[in-house]
């Protein structure tokens, strides 16, 4: 070899193999972890979604069939039929949120910096209610809320019964078979989604920040106001979420709690579907009720202005 000759390259020994192939199995991991979950979702959520869309086009009877026409036409008859039970739904499934959040943030602020010792004891018995029955829980509050009982007597007494009733929420000094029955219901059963994503948000909160706003002289009013509240944002986010959400398709309560007058979508979708046996019309129900839910949620967390949720 002369001085001008550049050296040969080394070549590719057969240790580099596997290696490469070792490095594109590290590479295929992550997605065979999420293999599972993603065939879960599929058979579990989208066929059905697949199914339940084709279903709200057909036409026909049980006894003859269903068949697929494209009748459009069944999601405009819902929507014009049953719209006071959605206007019902939301309603009722908001206020019940609003009340959820105005009882379980100072519950969970209360737990992430107050309860010391006893925090894991107050966070089982918040979540204790699971222990039972969802429809368990419901039936109960048809004792506490019954005519003659401590509760209403203590509303009549207390003359909140007719400012109730003025409102429309309970009728004649009763409770039970009202809108507010129903309500109660709802904020009951759905409380523990409210106070755990924000007991979680809370517990985040570096404490001392609260120590640098009081060596700035805020008030306590201010400190909450400025830093505690806003940094909780994804749980407040969070928890109105898991509340509004399965409240808006709920129908237990207002079947047990509630009366005819009181009947949200969830009992009209329940009833379509194993009463009435008009499967298009509740397929059609149950699109427009997640549409509608759907598009209140995407603006309400762009509005909200945060996306990191709990």
């Amino acid at each position: 070899m002369t001085v001008t000759e550049a050296p040969p390259a080394p070549s590719k020994g057969p240790a580099e193999l596997p290696v490469r192939k070792a490095s594109t199995r590290k590479r295929l991991v992550p997605y065979w972890l999420l293999l599972p979950g993603i065939l879960w979702l599929v058979v579990f959520f989208a066929l059905p979604m697949v199914y339940q869309a084709s279903t709200s086009v057909q036409t026909g009877s049980l006894e003859k069939g269903f068949e697929v026409t494209w009748h459009f036409q069944t999601y405009w008859d819902a929507l014009s039929e049953y719209y006071p039970q959605f206007i019902r739904s939301l309603l009722y499934a908001g206020t019940a949120t609003i009340l959820c959040l105005l009882l379980g943030y100072p519950l969970a602020y209360l737990i992430a910096f107050k309860a010391g010792r006893w925090r894991n004891v107050v966070l089982v018995l918040v979540i204790a209610p699971f222990f039972t029955s969802f429809l368990i829980r419901t039936l109960a509050w048809k004792t506490i809320l019954a005519d003659g009982g401590a509760v209403v007597d203590v509303l009549s007494a207390l003359h909140v019964l007719d400012v109730t009733s003025w409102l429309g929420w309970t009728e004649n000094n009763r409770v039970l078979a009202t809108p507010m029955a129903v309500v109660c219901g709802l904020t009951y059963n759905f409380l523990p989604f409210m106070i755990l994503p924000l007991y979680t948000s809370l517990e985040r909160i570096d404490g001392r920040l609260h120590e640098a706003a009081g060596d700035l002289y805020a008030t306590p009013a201010t400190t909450f106001r400025k830093v505690t509240f806003p940094l909780s944002m994804p749980g407040v986010v969070s928890g109105t979420l898991l509340t509004f959400i399965p409240a808006s398709g709920d129908y237990v309560n207002a079947e047990l709690l509630g009366s005819t007058d009181t009947k949200m979508v969830g009992s009209v979708i329940q009833t379509q579907f194993l009463r009435v046996l008009d499967y298009p019309m509740a397929a059609a129900l149950s699109f427009i009720l997640m549409a509608v839910v759907l598009l209140m949620v995407t603006v309400y967390i762009r509005r909200s202005g945060t996306e990191d949720l709990v």
